[in-house]
């Protein structure tokens, strides 16, 4: 899955990250590490307090994966990527914080519903992590300030799936600037997202 994204431009050298939670920890890329050649035998394996076990080095963004899992407790696994659309919409100015992409499809009110906006802060540093965890308490999805989005899901292709329609979703917004659009309404948006429950 990590090579598929790699592929497809979703992610590019070594930038993005993702972890799975297993029986007794957390399975998580390595730090410095390209999601297209990952080796299943060298990924940084986490207790199920999330302290470093064995393989290589994990992420250094292993407290982003860390701070949705404390909020997400259904959350199998956490995908956090660079992609091209949605790090350039994370750089536009004018955002709604509470809500940066409207729901111009179904697909987005299904599998994102509201995206928080965290502010910009440093990567690595530790308030980031905190920011992370205090959106995280209500949104499974969020989008880093000239960074990029963090997406929990049920399981790896859930929250890879999620990731997809985030970025084909800000894909659209930036194409549809300064073009009247009729995104759904608030109602529609609230019908998909009971008819089918969005997030972990």
């Amino acid at each position: 899955m990590a090579a598929s994204l790699y592929a497809r431009g979703l992610t590019a050298g070594s930038s993005g990250n993702i972890s799975v939670r297993i029986e007794d920890g957390w399975l998580m890329t390595p730090t410095g590490s390209t999601m297209g050649t990952l080796d299943p035998a060298r990924l940084s394996k986490l207790d199920n307090k999330g302290e470093y076990v064995s393989g290589d080095k994990p992420t250094k963004e292993t407290f982003l994966h860390m701070a949705m899992y404390r909020q997400r407790p259904k959350a199998g696994a956490v995908v956090h990527l660079h992609s091209t659309y949605a790090v350039a919409v994370s750089c536009m100015a004018g955002l709604d914080p509470e809500n940066v992409l409207p729901p111009l499809t179904a697909y987005h009110a299904m599998r994102i519903g509201e995206l928080p906006l965290v502010p910009y802060i440093p990567p690595g540093d530790p308030a980031l992590g905190e920011a992370v965890e205090a959106a995280a308490k209500d949104h499974h999805a969020v989008l880093l300030a000239n960074h990029g989005p963090v997406v929990a899901g049920k399981s790896l292709p859930d929250a890879i799936f999620a990731s997809e329609e985030l970025e084909e979703t800000a894909k659209l917004f930036l194409i549809l600037q300064g073009v009247p659009t009729a995104p759904l309404s608030e109602e529609q948006a609230a019908e998909i997202a009971k008819r089918y429950p969005v997030g972990c």
